[in-house]
């Protein structure tokens, strides 16, 4: 595919990151002040984003191992931050797994 300097599009049309203005989007929904950009939920936010533009790649490009692996690891810190954000304020976890719908 070579280098890609802005948003990256798959055979699929599938965009495999995202591009400034999807971020602040998200970072504008999640964010708990008015210069807030690294909170736990707003992080999650931006991970979940990720997380659902590669399981889509993955269904036109179910032999693409490279970026199996960064999902996985995307979301296992999705898990330590949803980890951390319970066991620090159960009330915004409840918040943000509603919002997202992550959890059943």
């Amino acid at each position: 595919m070579g280098v890609c300097y802005g948003t990256c599009f798959g055979t699929a049309g599938v965009a495999l990151k995202l591009n400034r203005e999807q971020k602040s989007q998200i970072v504008d929904a999640y964010r708990t002040h008015n210069t807030d950009t690294g909170s736990p939920e707003v992080q999650i936010a931006i991970l979940s984003e990720r997380i659902s533009y590669l399981t889509e790649h993955f269904k036109v490009h179910a032999k693409d191992h490279h970026s199996r692996r960064g999902l996985l690891k995307m979301v296992g810190k999705r898990r330590r931050l949803l980890d951390y954000l319970k066991s620090k304020d159960p009330n915004r976890y409840r918040t943000v797994i509603e919002r997202l719908g992550i959890r059943k």
